[in-house]
């Protein structure tokens, strides 16, 4: 390569773009790239709009000659959007690059080309200006998210194709949500990981030893929407705010089994969960620390039992409690051929599995119950199981040995306490 052909290789983004970071093919109107944090959805929303505005030479047009750049605040289009390390500034080639223009929050290009940057906490600020191309950052954290949308809709209406694109972490948001389902929509994805030569050495290895196997982790790391069910008995915020990184001594500790009917590769999950309590006080005012989520798929009897019991030697549990509703006899027949001596409790679910799950879930909403971080499949479950009953595919296998493990722990022993007791009266 020639010096002039070296010079331009750094803003040639095609050449040094991940996946996520091209626009897909098609006739979409949005683009929406969701991402970990640090994937590089800034650098590809600055890129975007560099391929929109700059022409084949420097003053040639481009497809775009208006822009707007939306974000929460002015600040943060200024010094994310327009100036940050991955901005529209640092990504231009000297000879194209736009001039800031601040008494009018305007980059403008020396083909022309427009940029105007607004506050997603001033919606009307949308009302009257009209674009060829957006640029919307962070939709998923605004709070009038639903009135800067629609405005900002208002003023696409220039040249022959306007199109935006949408660079964000995803929460469970519902106008991320409806636009994820519109027609003309079209989704890129990408998890931190996916960026790690761009990152500092220890960022990844940090969060992911803090955060990975956690709600948090695959909202923040792998960029995926985790959506709470409508009255979801456990809340993503609620979930989040129970994980620990520390355990204390536990005074107890139980394996949970909730056995599928079959053991083939169709039948459902045989649901394994370990957890502990400790002790103090009044038994309701112990506190429960779930351990493990040993689940197991497609497993036959013995390799479900094997599993169960392989949870109890890694924790040094007590006691193993297995729902014997589908199998009966055959349930404990099955876990006797792997351990004969195995302390086990057989339960009977009388109830549905909502009318079991409530209880549970208050415990939660008590402060009662505590998750070692990792547990995220079993948290993903327990986010979709709602007063109406469980939404999600299959059978809540999961929250099932859930339920049964906390109802021994902490449910069991205070109706035990609160029993009325006989007094033998002496003659």
């Amino acid at each position: 390569m020639g010096a002039q052909e070296l010079r331009a290789l750094p803003y040639l983004f095609e050449f040094w773009a991940l996946p996520h970071q091209l626009p897909p093919q098609g006739d979409w109107r949005t683009w929406v790239i969701l991402g970990g944090r640090g994937a590089g959805k800034t650098r590809a929303g600055a890129e975007w709009v560099r391929a929109m505005v700059e022409g084949a030479r420097p003053q040639d047009p481009g497809r775009a000659r208006r822009v707007a750049l939306v974000a929460e605040t002015i600040d943060q289009a200024r010094e994310v959007m327009v100036f940050g390390d991955s901005g529209i500034m640092a990504c231009s080639p000297p000879d194209r690059r736009p001039v800031w223009i601040a008494t009018r929050r305007m980059l403008q290009w020396p083909n022309g080309a427009v940029a105007q940057i607004f506050s997603a906490h001033e919606p009307e600020a949308l009302r009257g200006p009209q674009f060829d191309a957006a640029w919307v950052d962070e939709l998923a954290k605004w709070k009038k998210a639903q009135d800067v949308w629609d405005m900002l809709q208002f003023g696409l209406r220039l040249g022959e194709h306007p199109r935006a694109v949408v660079t964000t972490t995803p929460r469970n948001q519902g106008t991320l949500r409806d636009l994820l389902e519109r027609e003309g929509t079209v989704v890129t994805h990408a998890p931190t990981q996916a960026n790690r030569a761009n990152l500092a050495e220890g960022f990844l290895e940090e969060v992911q030893r803090r955060y990975a196997g956690t709600r948090l982790g695959r909202q923040e790391l792998d960029g995926m929407v985790l959506a709470d069910t409508e009255g979801a008995l456990w809340p993503a915020v609620r979930l989040a705010g129970c994980v620990v990184d520390d355990v204390p001594a536990l005074d107890r500790i139980v394996v949970a089994v909730d056995p599928p009917v079959s053991g083939h590769k169709g039948s459902d999950d045989c649901g394994i969960v370990v957890a502990g309590v400790v002790m103090r006080g009044a038994p309701q005012e112990w506190k429960a620390f779930v351990l493990e989520d040993a689940t197991v798929s497609a497993a036959s009897p013995l390799d479900w039992a094997r599993a169960a019991i392989g949870a109890m030697e890694r924790h040094g549990a007590e006691r193993l409690v297995a729902e014997v509703n589908q199998g009966g006899a055959l349930v404990e027949s099955v876990i006797r051929q792997v351990d004969p001596l195995v302390p086990l409790r057989a339960v009977h679910a009388t109830r549905g599995k909502v009318a079991r799950a409530e209880p549970v879930a208050a415990l939660y909403e008590q402060g009662r119950v505590f998750h070692v971080r990792g547990l995220a499949a079993l948290e993903a479950q327990m986010g979709q199981m709602a007063l109406r009953g469980y939404e999600g595919r299959g059978s809540p296998d999961r929250v099932d040995a859930l339920v049964w493990a906390l109802q021994d722990l902490l449910i069991d022993p205070v109706a035990s306490w609160r029993r009325p007791r006989l007094r033998v009266l002496g003659s």
